[in-house]
């Protein structure tokens, strides 16, 4: 007689349900220290609950949603994932920040072939230093087992942020004049953007170790690419609180496109902004990137953020007050340019025209 077929479950067919449950047990304690007063219900549920924070008079509700791109390619190369959360965190509420809100919520979406409970441990932990830096809660998210969709060792990720400002208080751009000073606050580095790139350049052309030292940077080649990116929350919120009202007039996150694919679009028509070069500091691994792979350097202004992570755009005559608030914080910030009339768009000059 034929032998009886064994019976089939849930883990055969590769989802570990007891796996996912585990993770979620791990998960429900580090989401705790995000928590703010406004949570009603978080992380467990189907949905998670949250009342409007106290003293908004005509608070709008503010959302974003990002991923982290091929910068994932260099974690599962180490095997590092603790520094991922904060990009995936800091790619959401650093938007959110450009018109002035305050994050309040956090989830995420966490895909992957086979669940290892420790990589996604290691994600979470990341995802909660972000939660904290930025002063928002992590309130759930998603966890998806999904063999044969992704290799063994890889996932993919996406943050999704709800945040809130008051109506009257919405930084949009629209008060942009001309002679109004440009601000900008330093990247970490290459911070969530061009790493398909970056990648080619270095390890594909170069044939760089990420477990080995590159020419002009301190540490391995691996620490620089998964240095994460600078979260802007604290500084901003700080500064909008302690300047006059409307000193700040417009804000930029400079992501994909760097600065000419992103200043722009806070710019009103009429408004052009031009950016003096040399006036801040650029990390060294943007030069090794241009030198190593012969890019253009107008390749480079629309890829990668060339060591400017955020822009402010200042009244004026409030410029200087804006700038010493920074500085005592010692917060990087350099004054990079100027808006002029003309079309909407960006020039770069010399630091001396």
């Amino acid at each position: 007689m034929p032998s009886p077929v064994r019976a089939l479950t849930y883990a055969d067919a590769g989802v570990d349900i007891d796996a996912g449950d585990r993770l979620v047990d791990i998960i429900r304690p580090l989401a705790r220290r995000t928590r703010r007063p406004e949570i009603v219900a978080g992380v467990g549920g189907f949905a998670a609950l949250a009342r409007l924070p106290r003293g908004y008079r005509e608070p709008l509700l503010v959302t974003c949603t990002d991923g982290v791109g091929t910068k994932l390619r260099v974690a599962f190369a180490l095997d590092r994932h603790d520094t991922i959360g904060i990009d995936l965190v800091a790619m959401s509420v650093n938007d959110l920040l450009t018109i002035g809100a305050e994050p309040l919520l956090f989830l995420d979406y966490f895909a992957t072939g086979r669940l290892d409970v420790l990589r996604g441990a290691a994600l979470v932990r990341g995802i909660v230093r972000g939660c904290r830096q930025a002063g928002c809660s992590l309130v759930g998210g998603e966890t998806a087992e999904m063999p044969s969709f992704y290799p063994d060792g890889e996932y993919d990720v996406a943050g999704f942020a709800v945040g809130v400002v008051e109506r009257r208080r919405v930084i949009d751009g629209t008060r942009i004049r001309p002679g109004d000073a440009l601000i900008g606050l330093p990247s970490s580095g290459l911070h969530s953007n061009g790493f398909a790139l970056a990648r080619h350049v270095l390890l594909t052309r170069a044939k760089l170790r990420l477990d080995r030292p590159a020419p002009g940077l301190r540490g391995t080649l691996g620490d620089e690419l998964l240095r994460p990116t600078r979260i802007y929350v604290r500084t901003v919120r700080e500064l909008l609180a302690a300047a006059p009202r409307g000193a700040v007039r417009g804000m930029a996150h400079i992501t994909g496109g760097g600065v000419p694919g992103n200043l722009p679009r806070v710019l009103p028509a009429g408004c052009r902004a031009v950016v003096r070069r040399g006036s801040w500091r650029v990390p060294p691994i943007f030069p090794l990137i241009e030198r190593l792979g012969k890019v253009p350097r107008v390749e480079m202004d629309r890829t990668f953020n060339h060591g400017i992570g955020f822009v402010l755009v200042v009244e004026a005559s409030r410029a200087e007050r804006v700038l010493a608030h920074l500085r005592r914080r010692r917060t990087g910030a350099r004054r990079i340019g100027v808006v002029e009339r003309g079309a909407r768009g960006l020039d770069y000059v010399d630091r001396d025209a």
